[in-house]
C-alpha cells in the first residue's frame, strides 16, 4: 500500500506555465490561427504534462496486461480460456496486431503477467514477458469477489513497478491488454464507478451473437448484485468485480502520470483500468490520451466520465494496445508542430492582418 500512496500522493495537474509558453508558440506558427486543430491542442496538453515545449515521446513502448478470468465458465466469450496464453506466446514471438502496430510506430511491446491461468516461467526466464503474476485467473466473478482487496492493492503496485522502471528509459506509454472474457469485468466496472445500466454499457466483446449477448447481460446484472462493489472506493470495485490485469493497467497509468509521463489508453478494458486509476487519483486524468474510441457501446460512456476525448474513432475492437500503437504517430505528428514549424517572426512571413 505505500507504493501506491506516495504514487497518488506524487501526481499533480499539468504544468501551467510550460502550457503558457506552448500556447504562446503554437499561436504564432506560420499557419491559420489553430489551423491544425485537435493535434495542436495534443502538443498544448503534452507540454502541461511533461512540463517543457520541447516534449519528449520518442521512445516509446506499449505495455500489455495479460491475466486471466474466472468468469468465462459463464458463458461470456467466444473463445476459450486457454488463447489468452497462446496469444501471449503469438505477442512474444511478434506475431499479432500490437507487434504490426508497435513496429510501425517505432514502440517496443512489453508484456507482463499479471494473472495467465498457465505456468509462463520458460518465457520468463527467457527475458521475453515480465512476471507480476498476482494468481491464475481471478475467481469467477458471478458467484463473489473477482480477488480480495489485498490483491487489487498487488495489482495496482505491480503496474506502477512497471511503469517506474520503464519510466528510466521511455517517454512515452502505451496500455495494452489479454485475457479472455475480460470485456466482462470491464463492463462492470464501467456500470459500478458510472452508475450507467448495464444494458448501455455491454458490447459483444470477441463478437456475440444476440443471445450470446443477453446471456452476458444478465450475468453482469449478476455480478453487481452479488458483489455490490462501493462505487466511492475504487479498490473495491477492482476486488469485487475486476481482474489482475485492468489493476495492472490502473497502475501503469498512475506510474506514468507519477513521472509526468503522457500514457496513451487503448480501448474499452484499458479505459476500465483508467476509471479505476482516475477512482484513487482524480489528477490522473491529466496525463491521458484518449486514444481511440472502441465500437463496444459503453467505451463512450467511459470516455466521457473520464472526460477525455478520443484521437480516432476507426469502429477498433482488438485491445492489445493496437489503438495506442497508433495513436503515438498523432503525439509524435503533435510535438513536431510545436517543435518545428517556425513561428510569423522566425520564418519572416507577413502575419495576419488587423
Amino acid at each position: 500500500m505505500a507504493l501506491l500512496e506516495s504514487t497518488i500522493a506524487a501526481i499533480s495537474s499539468q504544468d501551467r506555465e510550460a502550457r503558457g509558453k506552448a500556447k504562446e508558440r503554437l499561436e504564432q506558427l506560420t499557419m491559420p490561427h489553430w489551423a491544425l486543430g485537435r493535434v495542436m491542442d495534443l502538443a498544448l496538453d503534452l507540454a502541461g504534462m511533461t512540463g517543457s515545449i520541447k516534449p519528449a515521446v520518442a521512445k516509446k513502448a506499449i505495455v500489455v496486461m495479460a491475466g486471466d478470468h474466472g468468469v468465462v465458465a459463464e458463458g461470456v466469450s467466444k473463445f476459450p480460456q486457454e488463447v489468452t496464453t497462446q496469444m501471449v506466446g503469438n505477442f512474444v514471438n511478434g506475431g499479432a496486431g500490437i507487434n504490426a502496430m508497435a513496429r510501425l510506430a517505432g514502440a517496443e511491446v512489453v508484456v507482463v503477467d499479471m494473472g495467465v491461468a498457465a505456468d509462463l516461467g520458460p518465457l520468463v526466464q527467457a527475458g521475453k514477458v515480465v512476471d507480476k503474476k498476482i494468481g491464475a485467473g481471478t475467481a469467477n466473478i458471478a458467484c463473489g469477489p473477482a480477488m480480495t482487496r489485498e490483491q487489487a492493492v498487488l495489482a495496482i503496485e505491480a503496474g506502477i513497478e512497471v511503469a517506474m522502471d520503464l519510466g528510466k528509459r521511455i517517454d512515452l506509454f502505451g496500455t495494452g491488454d489479454m485475457g479472455i472474457g475480460n470485456t466482462t469485468p470491464s463492463t462492470a466496472i464501467v456500470a459500478s464507478l458510472t452508475g450507467a445500466s448495464v444494458e448501455e454499457v455491454t458490447g459483444r466483446g470477441t463478437g456475440l451473437d444476440d443471445q450470446q449477448l443477453h446471456t452476458k447481460i444478465d450475468v453482469i446484472k449478476k455480478i453487481l448484485a452479488v458483489n455490490k462493489p462501493d462505487s466511492r472506493d475504487g479498490l473495491d470495485v477492482l476486488a469485487k468485480v475486476g481482474g489482475f490485469e485492468i489493476g495492472g493497467i490502473a497502475g501503469v497509468i498512475l506510474g506514468a502520470a507519477a513521472q509526468r509521463k503522457p500514457v496513451l489508453v487503448d480501448g474499452f478494458i484499458s479505459t476500465a483500468g483508467a476509471l479505476i486509476a482516475q477512482s484513487l487519483a482524480p489528477d490522473v486524468k491529466d496525463y491521458i490520451i484518449a486514444s481511440h474510441r472502441s465500437v463496444e457501446q459503453g467505451h463512450k460512456i467511459m470516455q466521457e466520465h473520464l472526460g477525455c476525448r478520443p484521437l480516432l474513432d476507426l469502429d477498433l475492437r482488438l485491445g492489445e494496445g493496437t489503438g495506442a500503437a497508433l495513436a503515438m504517430h498523432l503525439v509524435e505528428a503533435a510535438v513536431r508542430v510545436l517543435t518545428e514549424v517556425a513561428t510569423f517572426e522566425e520564418a519572416m512571413v507577413a502575419g495576419a492582418l488587423e
